[in-house]
């Protein structure tokens, strides 16, 4: 409970900054305040790492400009209307919350690599982009050059005098009211009906948390990754639309605000995003395209900067504009997500969109229901917005291209950008409109029998059914053609029914992820002893470089203040100055000889072995053995 209450308090201290801007710019919505205060420590940690400070002054800056910003925000009267319903969802959010404490397991995964940066900006004085990477001789992360979530993290492991861990592993117990709260807010913007941000948030929340089972990505909400589609991406939707209705210099502002944030925690989703949103200002051309191309261009201009930065570092990466053999790889790692004809002709297998359950499923189905609703904002994003990324996902000519760009492991995912949450709403609300209050068994027997059907494949194949994707797209055009005969179209009704109608359907994955909450894993084989993580932290010096096998040297890099020599190859960024492969291979050579002009080679001053590693023939070379327990040997180099 103690360390519950540490984390609440260092996380409202992060947020309040973001909400006193926020208000000083006439906005109170948790959107406003999210992407202020992750703007302000964008800001900050520019400064800090210009100057070689520590995060102390990072933590100094975002205070003082909540500090500056706040007799403004006094003064200005909110010009955003208030959210009905806040406290309930906050409230919901935190039960979700209090579920989640309980299933987080260990730290495990890509939450090491994220741990990892996260303790180097907590302990290390003198900071620099590259102070936070694995290795002291490696290169920048293109997907985290600047490590801004990182950042905000690290100030609230600061703040709550905790350690990183322990924020890397509880945080999203924090995170999920927040989530809660922005996804509602997301289907109000967009709706302009709080019954339907009730059910795009009970949609989105059972499609993500619950559908999976095990908490679903809800338990890594404090991941970057996690973080940007479930926090950031929200966020921008609920600005852009915001925006498209009542244009403002302070509203633009805050939208170029979250597409900075969202470029700056996982770049490729700043551009999965505004493809949907493409979508829906083609489909609105023809009403109000000025202020949406104003909304879309103030959202992509930071954007474009952030790219236009990070392009020497993508440069670096062998993913980026790959050779023959190397597409040829990737090909066949992906070969169960694609329809692959050949090496330039290619697409996503239609069954990956809907591999997450039956709430995608009916999603899909639902899509082509929008265009009875043509003059309303919501069916253009719906329509729009799935038909741009289906084309972009299941279309041989354009995907590979596609590919080249983001690269073909990122590419799978844009699919997920597909507006699961407000098809399935839209199409509650048409429904009602269709069939009253029969809408409401219908729903739940619906729910019933495509969660038996398809419950969902969350595993290394991705196995889902394909008809759906194939019903969005061509059902979504042909949505599209009469919305264009009938553009005055609005059958739906908006209302507590409709949201009943999806509280309803969404009902039997909401029992089906309660039956399965529990953590993934509890355990980790490859753990560090208590002694030796304490070993590590206090008697080897700050930014030293410790050799290790693989696994051994991912966890150093994760629960000590130091550098390490080499690390699973799924969790180094495959650049130039990484060299994973290479990393492997020294590593494997060092196992087999024993020979400590490996480590040494690296500069290594630290040597960890297990028992069961070579460690009688590093002692025959004269290594002093400095630390000792049940599993591990240190030596001093």
């Amino acid at each position: 409970m103690i360390l519950w209450l540490r984390l609440a308090a260092a996380t409202v201290v992060l947020l309040l900054p973001g909400m006193v801007v926020a208000r000083a710019l006439g906005r109170r919505s948790a959107s406003a305040t999210l992407v202020w205060s992750v703007a302000l420590v964008a800001g900050a940690l520019a400064l800090t790492f210009a100057v070689r400070g520590s995060l102390w002054l990072t933590l100094g800056l975002v205070l003082g400009a909540g500090a500056v910003a706040l007799p403004f925000a006094f003064l200005r009267r909110p010009s955003d209307p208030g959210l009905p319903r806040r406290g309930t969802v906050l409230l919901a959010g935190v039960v979700v919350g209090a579920l989640l404490w309980g299933i987080e397991g260990v730290i495990r995964g890509d939450a090491i690599f994220h741990l990892g940066r996260i303790r180097k900006l907590d302990d290390f004085g003198s900071l620099s982009l590259r102070a936070v990477d694995e290795f002291r001789d490696g290169g920048l992360h293109p997907g985290y050059a600047f490590p801004l979530w990182h950042g905000w993290l690290a100030l609230v492991a600061k703040v709550a005098g905790v350690d990183p861990a322990s924020v890397v592993l509880h945080e999203s117990s924090l995170l999920a009211p927040l989530a809660l709260l922005l996804a509602y807010e997301m289907g109000r913007a967009v709706f302009r009906s709080a019954w339907l941000g009730a059910a795009t948030m009970l949609a989105q929340v059972a499609l993500i948390a619950f559908a999976p089972g095990e908490g679903g990505s809800y338990t890594s909400l404090e991941l970057p990754g996690t973080a940007a589609r479930q926090l950031l991406v929200p966020a921008v939707v609920t600005l852009f639309f915001m925006f498209v209705r009542v244009p403002s210099w302070q509203l633009g502002l805050t939208l170029g605000a979250a597409g900075m944030d969202l470029a700056f925690v996982h770049p490729t989703y700043a551009l999965f995003v505004a493809i949907p949103l493409a979508g829906f200002v083609l489909v609105r051309a023809r009403r109000d395209v000025r202020r949406n191309v104003v909304a879309l261009s103030a959202l992509g201009a930071p954007v474009l900067l952030v790219f236009a930065w990070l392009e020497p570092i993508v440069a670096e990466t062998r993913s980026h504009n790959p050779s023959a053999a190397e597409k040829a790889d990737q090909l066949r790692h992906y070969a169960s997500d694609l329809v692959v004809h050949s090496p330039t002709d290619f697409h996503l297998a239609a069954g990956l969109v809907g591999r997450s359950g039956a709430i995608a499923v009916a999603a899909l189905v639902l899509v082509p229901l929008a265009g009875l609703a043509a003059r309303r904002r919501w069916s253009a994003f719906v329509l729009g917005g799935t038909v741009t990324v289906l084309a972009l996902e299941l279309w041989s000519v354009v995907f590979p291209h596609f590919s080249d760009l983001v690269s073909l492991s990122q590419s799978r995912r844009a699919a997920g950008f597909v507006p699961f949450a407000f098809a399935l709403a839209g199409g509650a609300a048409v429904l009602t409109r269709a069939l009253r209050t029969a809408v409401l068994p219908l729903a739940l027997a619906a729910g019933i029998v495509l969660q038996l059907e398809f419950p969902g494949d969350f595993g290394r194949f991705h196995h889902g059914p394909a008809a759906p994707a194939w019903i969005a797209l061509l059902g979504g055009i042909a949505g599209l053609v009469v919305s264009a005969l009938r553009p005055r179209g609005g059958y739906e009704r908006p209302g507590p029914l409709a949201a009943a109608a999806v509280g309803l359907f969404v009902l039997p994955v909401l029992v089906h992820g309660f039956s399965h909450w529990h953590a993934a894993k509890t355990t980790d084989a490859n753990a560090l002893t208590p002694g030796l993580v304490g070993f590590l932290r206090s008697d080897v010096p700050r930014r030293a470089v410790v050799f290790a096998d693989l696994e051994t040297s991912y966890r150093i890099s994760g629960y000590a203040p130091v550098y390490v020599c080499a690390a699973p190859p799924a969790h180094v960024a495959d650049t130039k100055a990484n060299r994973p492969a290479a990393r492997r291979a020294a590593v494997i050579a060092f196992l087999r000889t024993g020979s400590l002009a490996v480590p040494r080679r690296f500069g290594a001053g630290w040597l960890v072995l297990r028992r069961h590693e070579p460690v009688a023939r590093v002692e025959a070379q004269g290594a002093r053995v400095v630390y000792r327990d049940a599993s591990f040997v240190v030596f001093r180099l």
